[in-house]
């Protein structure tokens, strides 16, 4: 049960370097989120699984952790204001690692990332757009805006010893994500989208039979169309979709001094994120709307093609003096092949209620167009005593979101990270470890004028036990 639990609870997290944390595992998180080539512990599995094999043979390990994030997301246009209330997530992990002579394997669950807002109802930003016709300040449903999408990760390594000095790694990875979602597009945004391509575009059957109902006058305007699925769970989203992936990665220590290490995490292959429980909205002019102001219609979503990048990296780790060791690293995430274009196919349900639309689909896509990711972090960490590790970095990275695309419900645009930590062995077989690390606010524009400003402040928490 508690493994359940756990796996329940790990999907929801916050953007750190676009989805990504910026570090995992305490270690790692107080070092810059350097983790390439050297023991972060049972987090290697998901840092470098080659690094599992760096611990001394027979030895095994069981983990749990926690980690905090802390988002402070802001919207404003002249003469208003809103702050998102996501600013707290939680998410546990557990893992176990045992190295048999030189085979280490083991498995661990832990969250991989996200992102997330909460901006709740009569919101003043959401309360008002343009419609499709061209008229200004129409209200929008003023219900609730949100939206959180998280991914969780299985995995189950192996390394192996190939030399005294060299260590290969893998590790087979069972993912798990999700989505909520509650948000209001005025009709000028979706009128630009279905007449001109502009920012995406949209098809399907429900749309020729939007189209056919504005040709013959039943629809003489769109306010807004609005998406709503939402389970309003704190650990799984409502439309869930699961999938594979795998890592790749090596360590060789060429000295004392000197050990490099370099890893591939491959591009996951997820399923359609679906719910059967989702409400499409549409609100305007016209006999279409004189008996319902908006028309709901009721049926299934499928997010399509919503995958995590290929991350490629590299690192080294020096130890100058017997107490102290430099981490640096090097990562390039891949974030142009997966982050084009959010889309989605609407189908409606077959009954009744949903009048002319049933059993129509609604496929709209919304150009994101996110740039790809180098991150540079560095580490040090000094040995205060024998029990005693104290840890500092940074790592550095460009916002990955084009501000031409900057969505206020997925403002994944923070970049620098300032970290400090420690770590602390109490007794023979068990440690603590924790970090702290401060993302300073990031502030820009979108095509529509909003401005958007994102700062964090996020922690983390190990404790290891050697069984």
């Amino acid at each position: 049960m508690t493994l359940l639990a756990l796996l329940s609870a790990t999907s929801t997290a916050f953007a750190t370097n676009g989805m990504n944390l910026e570090g995992y595992g305490a270690k790692s998180h107080a070092l810059g989120g350097t983790s390439t080539a050297y023991d972060t512990g049972n987090s290697g599995v998901t840092n470098n699984p080659a690094t599992l094999g760096l611990r001394q043979e027979g030895s095994s390990e069981l983990g749990v952790g926690i980690r905090g994030l802390h988002p402070d997301v802001n919207l404003q246009t002249p003469g208003m204001m809103a702050g998102s209330d996501g600013d707290a997530y939680y998410m546990p992990s557990l893992s176990y690692m045992r190295k048999d002579g030189k085979i280490t394997w083991g498995f661990a669950v832990l969250a991989q990332g996200g992102m997330g807002t909460e901006y709740g109802e009569n919101s003043p930003i959401f309360s008002r757009g343009n419609s499709m016709g061209g008229n200004p300040g129409v209200p929008l449903s003023g219900q609730d805006i949100r939206s959180e999408v998280g991914v969780g990760r299985l995995m189950f390594p192996v390394a192996y010893n190939l030399t005294e000095n060299t260590v290969i790694g893998a590790s087979l990875d069972f993912l798990w994500a999700s989505m909520d979602l509650r948000m209001d597009m005025d009709g000028a945004h979706f009128g630009a989208m279905a007449m001109q391509g502009r920012g995406g575009s949209v098809g399907g059957s429900m749309f020729s039979t939007l189209g056919g109902m504005i040709g013959s006058g039943m629809v003489s305007d769109i306010d807004y169309v609005r998406y709503d699925f939402s389970n309003d769970s704190p650990f799984l989203g409502d439309a869930t979709g699961y999938g594979t992936g795998f890592k790749v990665g090596f360590t060789h220590r060429f000295s004392k001094l000197l050990t490099v290490g370099g890893s591939y995490h491959s591009q996951t292959r997820i399923s359609d994120l679906e719910t059967s429980n989702a409400v499409l909205s549409f609100s305007g002019t016209g006999d279409a709307f004189s008996m319902a102001n908006p028309v709901s219609v009721k049926g299934t979503i499928k997010v399509r093609n919503f995958e995590w990048p290929a991350t490629f990296a590299a690192g080294v780790a020096l130890y100058p003096a017997e107490r102290w060791m430099i981490s640096a690293d090097v990562k390039h995430i891949d974030w142009s092949s997966v982050m084009e274009k959010f889309s989605t196919t609407f189908i409606a349900d077959n009954s009744v209620s949903n009048g002319p639309f049933a059993g129509q689909k609604l496929d709209v896509e919304m150009l994101q167009n996110w740039k790809d990711q180098t991150v540079f972090s560095v580490g040090v960490q000094y040995r205060a005593t024998d029990r005693l590790a104290l840890r500092g970095g940074a790592s550095f990275a460009s916002n990955p979101v084009p501000d031409a695309w900057l969505n206020p419900l997925f403002p994944a645009i923070t970049e620098n990270h300032y970290t400090a930590g420690f770590g602390y062995r109490v007794s023979d077989r068990a440690s603590v470890s924790a970090a702290l690390a401060w993302a300073p606010e990031v502030t820009r524009t979108n095509a529509d004028g909003l401005e958007i400003s994102h700062g964090q402040l996020n922690w983390s928490l190990n404790y290891a036990h050697e069984l």
